[in-house]
């Protein structure tokens, strides 16, 4: 009856109802957005759920089965069918866990990341064209709303880092040239000739770039460069890390160690059988992530460069 009427109920019910029509009014946006990528992402032999699947199995470090379906909601039945399937093609391989006989291990083979790789950087690139089109507080922004919305709904995102890694843009290798130019001055003592030795690496890389098998990364925080990092082809088999740096002010945050995992990760998405790289031995803090990564130091030589008289370079190996 009007007589009991409750404007303040009224207002509430109108608020929520207000808001269901938002949220699915966001859901519609953001499908049709996730279709756009998806329809060159997923023309492939694979389903949305197989690529997902391939996908954990990539950037994981030897889960069970219980875990992806948990993590990726999915029936134990239907991954089961998905992970047979996997196994042959020889895209994985099972070993049997030391803890518990009734679980195994999974992990993709140099197989499965062959066949998995175009899918990878095909997202990626789609992902980075999408947010190429912001400017960088926006893309902030917009990774922080989703965060929000992932921490609400009660998702378990990765553990909130101060920064995030993107590809590079126009204006970064200006960027890269200057800081190493300046950080490598004013920790080192190198003088311009290192400058322009990074100045020849970075035109290189843009000039001869393939995108399948060659990647630079961005570390950005709070709208600012911090950092960066280049895998380059060497040869067909063969990929090496080059400028590897990180800002004094951001130091401390991992993104050292972050970058170098991502160069891993990527090579050998790409094909790759081996990573070197070629540094410095006063550069401790940077062999102390090579070393942590797996490489192994393989070569020294001395020399005189970029107005130092006692430098000793050193070549780092890393199989893949």
């Amino acid at each position: 009856m009007i007589d009991n009427y409750n404007p303040e109920v009224g207002m509430a019910g109108n608020a929520i109802g207000d808001r269901v029509s938002a949220v699915r009014r966001f859901n519609r946006f953001y499908t049709r957005q996730i279709g756009l990528l998806q329809e060159g992402l997923y023309k492939s032999p694979f389903s949305l759920t197989e690529v997902r699947v391939l996908y954990e199995l990539a950037h994981r470090e030897r889960p069970t089965a219980s875990e992806l379906g948990r993590d990726l909601g999915l029936d134990a039945g239907y991954l089961s069918r998905i992970l047979r399937s996997f196994e042959k093609c020889a895209f994985l391989e099972k070993e049997p866990s030391a803890k518990d006989g009734r679980q195994s291990h999974l992990a993709m083979t140099r197989r499965g990341r062959k066949a998995f790789a175009p899918l990878d950087v095909r997202s990626q690139e789609e992902v980075a064209a999408m947010l190429g089109k912001l400017l960088p507080v926006e893309q902030a922004r917009l990774v922080q709303a989703m965060e929000t919305i992932e921490k609400l709904l009660g998702g378990r995102p990765e553990p909130k880092v101060a920064y995030i890694l993107r590809p590079h843009q126009p204006g970064d290798m200006g960027w890269v040239v200057h800081r190493h130019g300046v950080l490598y001055n004013q920790e080192y003592g190198y003088d311009e000739r290192f400058e322009a030795l990074v100045a020849k690496i970075a035109g290189e890389f843009i000039e001869n770039l393939d995108s399948r098998r060659e990647r630079c990364w961005i570390a950005e925080r709070e709208g600012e460069v911090v950092g960066c990092v280049f895998l380059v082809k060497k040869s067909a088999t063969v990929s090496k890390l080059r400028l590897l740096l990180v800002e004094p002010s951001a130091r401390g945050l991992g993104i050292g160690r972050r970058l170098v995992e991502e160069c891993i990760r990527f090579a050998r998405q790409a094909g790759y059988k081996k990573m070197m790289l070629w540094t410095q031995s006063e550069l401790t803090a940077a062999r102390g992530i090579y070393e942590k990564a797996g490489f192994k130091l393989i070569r020294k030589e001395k020399h005189a460069d970029w107005g130092r008289k006692k430098l000793v370079s050193e070549i780092w190996e890393l199989k893949l």
